[in-house]
């Protein structure tokens, strides 16, 4: 099994797609799964919730939960399955509950502030 690490995400974190920012904030998360790329989780507080519609798209992570998806409905195109959240992640991950992390994709970019 992967090991998750958790972490404060350094400094002020933006999202952006088709162009627009969705969100900003200095309370993102970084979690760290194994080998892999490290993935910055944003609080739901700090995005532009109407920008995204929730979808009926679900998975299961045996490391974190069920995870319900939500759709980028940008001014030009749809971003399908494009953003994840575990509403009630297991408890080893339980502080991204609610959380929303971003599929890095053509249009869509997260970006850290100098």
């Amino acid at each position: 099994m992967s090991k998750i690490t958790i972490t404060p995400a350094e400094g002020t974190w933006i999202i952006r797609a088709g162009g627009a920012v969705l969100g900003e904030s200095s309370h993102a998360l970084e979690l760290v799964e194994g080998d892999r790329a490290p993935v910055i989780y944003f609080p739901r507080e700090d995005m532009g919730m109407a920008f995204l519609e929730a979808t009926d798209h679900k998975t299961t992570c045996p490391l974190k939960g069920d995870a319900s998806y939500f759709s980028i409905m940008s001014k030009s195109k749809t971003y399908v399955n494009a953003v994840w959240s575990y509403e009630t992640p297991i408890d080893d991950v339980k502080q991204i509950a609610g959380y929303l992390a971003f599929e890095v994709q053509e249009g869509v970019a997260i970006e850290q502030l100098p």
